[in-house]
């Protein structure tokens, strides 16, 4: 399996230069002053090198939501009891969530994988890749086994090449797993060594008595299974979640394929540096969508060099910040492709002034 993986990340190529380089010629060219759309005209430029083409279209968005159960759970961390995901999957799969709401205001298909849920779900919208019925408690031992951690990275690559077989031209990345807050701050903790009560936020909305419980569960998962920063498979077998290596497969998968992929919050956050220390090439075909209400968000984003479009203290989840960016993502493909420039519209360019 990890041989796999690596063919993956094997074909991660760097964006390409020479359309990065037309990306910013043609910016220089529409009537505006240079640079004068800010942080959009930074994207329309990462988005080119990404695509290939200076004036892409994506027409095809597809929000993948990756769902799984986790057994620590059972340590209370959370304001929400784990019965929540499955009852929460059947609201995905009948449109009913607020990344589906989102996901249909910007024109994009929701995909919801059962890759770990504690339960049977049967759907026909469902995408049924279960490799387990959720992670063991991670305070106790270790969340998975290695193989697990791996086949759940092998279920996002694939999840990732046929939504592209079947037209996806950009990804959003959505989660639902309660408990997968304490797993994200622990697989934050392990990678980057990050203090637990610096990684951890209150998820659901806990308490301060409850984060403080939160915080010394993560304490314990971390002394007792000692993952290894220099390995982050046996991060996530250790201290991670099914959902967590699945969105990480997803990224590398998209990113092997040359497909933008749209990062949510927190726990897209932990995959995204699960999948930078697989291959930190990938970070490249990651664009950042909001900084989260959960407080480790900014040290994920840091650490994988990206600044997020949005910041609205939203901490829900699903892929729902992810979604709201589709509107910038619009904007910026309108404006390589619709705008004048200069010289078609007759107007005098800044050197002439």
């Amino acid at each position: 399996m990890i041989t796999a993986i690596q063919e993956v990340t094997g074909r991660i190529a760097p964006p390409d230069e020479k359309a990065t380089l037309r990306a910013v010629l043609r910016l220089n060219s529409l009537t505006k002053p240079p640079g004068s759309l800010g942080r959009l005209e930074a994207l329309a430029v990462r988005l080119a090198g990404i695509s290939k083409v200076e004036q892409p279209c994506y027409s095809k968005r597809t929000v993948v939501v990756m769902a799984a159960d986790h057994g620590v759970c059972c340590e209370g961390v959370s304001a929400f009891p784990q019965e929540v995901t499955m009852q929460m999957a059947y609201n995905f799969l009948s449109g009913g969530a607020a990344v589906n709401v989102l996901a249909r205001q910007g024109g994009a298909e929701v995909q919801f994988v059962d890759i770990g849920i504690n339960g049977d779900i049967t759907h026909p919208e469902l995408i049924d890749r279960k490799v387990r019925r959720g992670t063991d408690n991670m305070a106790a031992g270790p969340a998975m086994s290695r193989d697990d951690a791996l086949r759940a990275i092998l279920v996002g690559v694939q999840v990732a090449q046929e939504a592209v077989k079947n037209g996806t031209e950009l990804f959003i990345t959505g989660e639902m797993g309660i408990g997968n807050t304490t797993a994200s701050a622990a697989v934050l903790c392990a990678l980057e060594g990050i203090p637990p009560e610096t990684a951890a936020g209150r998820g659901t909305g806990i308490d301060d008595e409850r984060l403080r419980h939160k915080i010394s569960v993560i304490e314990r998962a971390l002394k007792v299974n000692a993952p290894n920063p220099a390995d982050p498979i046996d991060v996530l077998s250790k201290v991670g979640g099914l959902e967590i290596a699945g969105l990480a497969g997803l990224i590398l998968g998209a990113a092997a394929l040359r497909i933008p992929v749209i990062l949510d919050g927190f726990i897209s956050g932990a995959a995204a540096l699960v999948a930078k220390a697989l291959a930190p090439e990938s970070t490249a075909y990651m664009i950042a969508s909001h900084v989260s209400g959960e407080q480790g968000h900014k040290l994920m984003l840091d650490r994988l060099g990206l600044e997020a479009l949005l910041d609205l203290g939203l901490r829900l989840g699903e892929g729902t910040g992810g979604a709201l960016c589709l509107h910038f993502i619009e904007a910026v493909c309108r404006i390589m492709r619709e705008m004048a420039t200069f010289e078609s519209a007759g107007v005098s360019g800044s050197e002439s002034v």
